[in-house]
């Protein structure tokens, strides 16, 4: 059923009402990138049609408190490897478990070389209405030595059969600040998704994480280590031709033309409540969070078994939820309403923060306005430094 329910406002700020968001996990992919360390398999093809099963049966039977979704999130491993129609039956099932909001984001990843006007098409037909499309760079070497498949027009080209198709809602990924990378590599990618008209744009800095093809490489002298000063100045020139182009920061990675800021997203730095259901997926309700059966075999074999899918949780606490609540908040370039944060958590996490806010303020790495707390503009790229500080 879908839910005639206004839609939230899609203006990047930090909320206390989020929503609620479902997130999906299809843990397949044609290749594994060298930088990724994501829950995601090469070679199971064979995996598909049971795992759609498996993923509608399971979501069909949980037993959660699930509102209607204000924001529905496929991502991956690449979704759209799957056919269009297994990817609608997953759509039509949460719609039949929990609604959909009338006006939901409801946003699919997509990898440049499994995609055409065509796809698109049968996507939108299914219900999609926001594509998420992995660029990542714009240069032929960087794309090379990141162990993509995909050439830089092969990227340009599913942004422009997005738009043919009817596609209203576009974000591109990319990824700055690799050893591969030169200025007018970044510079080019940044003005070529402009061109193609995108509305947002996610740019992350490489990371070398354990146990990916990259750190071995990098552990072992054969490629150098990122360069964070490098990334920094990359971050600047991002945030230069993006807003050049129209586009605002809402959130230290993510810009979004006004109006267009990633419900989702915003979902998750408000420290809202969502749904997760797939291999490994994790989800989060009222401070309990738990996570999925990471072995899409393991996940597929639990639903045929009638058993729990679920393969750990925690369970938060005001006095963890407060400060956990904050640290995501003020990676929002709108920081967080400490007054509100209170009224949820309670004071007591706030009193003994307090000082070091102050501190922080007079040192000029947060700011204050009125009951807002936000990190300075000048301090985003040591953001994780001051969130620590608070922690």
């Amino acid at each position: 059923m879908t839910v005639a329910i206004a839609p939230l406002t899609r203006s990047g700020e930090w909320t206390s009402d989020p929503g609620f968001g479902v997130y999906v996990h299809i843990p397949f992919c044609r290749h594994r990138c060298h930088y990724c360390d994501f829950n995601t398999y090469e070679g199971l093809d064979a995996l598909f049609k049971p795992y759609v099963d498996a993923l509608v049966a399971d979501i069909a039977r949980w037993d959660g408190d699930c509102p209607p979704a204000t924001s529905i999130f496929f991502g991956g491993g690449t979704p759209s490897l799957l056919e269009p129609k297994q990817l609608g039956r997953i759509l039509e099932a949460v719609r039949l478990r929990s609604g959909i909001v009338s006006g939901a984001e409801i946003t699919i990843e997509v990898n440049p070389e499994t995609v055409d006007e065509n796809a698109f098409t049968a996507l939108l037909e299914a219900g999609f209405n926001r594509f998420s499309i992995g660029v990542q760079s714009l240069a032929p070497r960087v794309l090379e030595a990141l162990g993509r498949t995909h050439s830089a027009d092969r990227a340009l080209d599913a942004l422009a059969a997005a738009r043919r198709a009817g596609a209203s809602d576009l974000n591109a990924d990319l990824i700055y600040g690799s050893p591969w990378e030169r200025p007018d590599d970044w510079v080019r990618s940044l003005e070529g998704v402009i061109a193609a008209g995108t509305d947002h744009v996610s740019a992350y800095a490489l990371t070398v994480e354990e146990g990916t093809p990259l750190h071995t490489l990098v552990a072992s002298g054969r490629v150098p280590d990122v360069d964070g000063d490098v990334q920094a100045e990359r971050h600047g020139v991002a945030d230069e031709y993006l807003r050049a182009a129209g586009f605002e920061r809402y959130e230290t990675s993510n810009w979004a033309r006004p109006g267009r800021a990633s419900c989702h997203n915003v979902l998750y730095w408000s420290g809202g409540n969502y749904a997760g259901f797939g291999a490994g997926a994790h989800a989060h309700l009222d401070g309990r969070r738990w996570w999925s059966e990471r072995l899409p075999r393991d996940f597929i074999s639990a639903v045929k078994r009638g058993a729990s899918t679920e393969a750990g949780f925690e369970q938060l606490e005001d006095s963890q939820r407060g400060p956990e609540a904050l640290m995501l908040g003020l990676r929002l370039t709108s920081g967080v309403d400490v007054e509100e944060l209170g009224r949820l958590y309670g004071e007591e996490f706030l009193s003994e923060r307090a000082s070091t806010i102050d501190r922080l303020v007079q040192l000029g790495l947060l700011e204050r306005s009125g009951s807002w707390l936000r990190i300075a503009e000048q301090s985003t790229m040591v953001g994780n430094d001051i969130i620590s500080r608070l922690l």
